[in-house]
């Protein structure tokens, strides 16, 4: 009995030898980064810039791995259950990390519990926008939406999604009654605003950029705590009267649970040093990606812990779960 003790102990003392070895070399190979979205999406553009970087101060290619598939849960499930040696990583978003687990009633992972999660890369917060003819500030479209009580409507690209739920938000706070008309994408969702159907819609600054160039769409505020970088004279949503609104989209970096603090640490340092890295930054900005300032793992944490809170009432009231 002792003599198997012994062995146990040893071993134990051996193994754990071994891994603190592993993570001072790391790394000495390749990393592969899940992106759990088609290829060319938004999500899939933001990742590549970041492994550029990442890959310029680990020493090593970080190499883009596309898993798409029920709304991200595929390949945010497969990284989850990948060996936690910092190899696999997860380049995460606000649907995997912050709306999924309140919409799937059966997610095959903890956004929390089954990650490390290594470091915020920032956000894209949306845009309230309106065809010409409707009113082009907060306070008048509010107003006319109130005094024409289920008239009008709002698409989406799809249930679930941000923009939806952003425009569930919007009634909540306001008291509008407005009808949500889900879509196959954002492209049809457009087409029919644009064509006088709607009277509004949430999205991200990058793929209606060319629209409000054009004047087919009109900014009324954005969602967010500050100013757009990109298009600085739209007003956020506190200065435009309602307080207190702010989402959008966001990704994170994130590794399997029981990756090593080293490791951590170490992709940590890599995704803030891409962040700030000046001509990696001006990408992200023309995809509308307002980066973070050094998040921590612990902030990001936090961060990831806040928005599952927010939007769990949100998907309650709009009644998007999913089976």
């Amino acid at each position: 009995m002792r003599m198997r003790r012994r062995a146990f102990v040893a071993g134990a003392l051996l193994s754990a030898v071994a891994g603190t070895a592993q993570a001072e070399r790391y790394p000495d190979k390749p990393i592969r980064l899940v992106v759990p979205f088609p290829p060319g999406g938004p999500t899939d553009l933001i990742a590549r810039v970041v492994a550029v970087g990442m890959a310029a101060d680990l020493g090593q290619q970080v190499i883009i791995d596309n898993k798409a598939g029920a709304g991200g849960n595929v390949g945010t499930d497969m990284v989850a259950k990948s060996k936690p040696d910092g190899y696999t990583l997860l380049f995460g978003t606000a649907a995997t990390h912050g709306i999924n687990v309140s919409l799937y009633k059966n997610l095959p992972y903890d956004p929390v519990k089954d990650f490390e999660l290594v470091s915020l890369v920032g956000l894209a917060p949306m845009a309230l926008l309106v065809p010409p003819g409707q009113p082009s500030t907060l306070k008048e479209l509010i107003a006319k939406l109130r005094a024409e009580p289920g008239k009008w409507s709002y698409p989406s690209s799809g249930n679930g999604t941000t923009n939806h739920l952003a425009g569930e938000l919007f009634k909540k706070r306001t008291g509008v009654d407005v009808l949500h008309v889900p879509y196959r994408g954002t492209g049809p969702a457009l087409q029919d605003l644009l064509a006088g159907r709607h009277a509004f819609i949430f999205a991200t600054l990058g793929p209606v950029m060319e629209n409000i160039k054009a004047g087919q769409l009109v900014p009324v505020a954005l969602m967010a705590d500050k100013r757009s970088s990109v298009m600085p004279d739209i007003p956020t949503t506190a200065e435009a009267g309602l307080p207190d609104f702010v989402g959008g989209t966001w990704n994170v970096v994130a590794a399997p649970a029981g990756t090593a603090r080293t490791i951590v640490d170490r992709l940590n340092a890599s995704v803030n040093k891409a962040l700030v890295d000046p001509v990696l930054s001006e990408r992200l900005k023309a995809l509308n990606m307002e980066t973070s300032d050094a998040p921590s793992p612990a902030s990001t944490k936090a961060f990831v812990e806040a928005e599952i809170v927010k939007w769990r009432d949100v998907v309650e009231i709009a009644g998007a779960n999913v089976d």
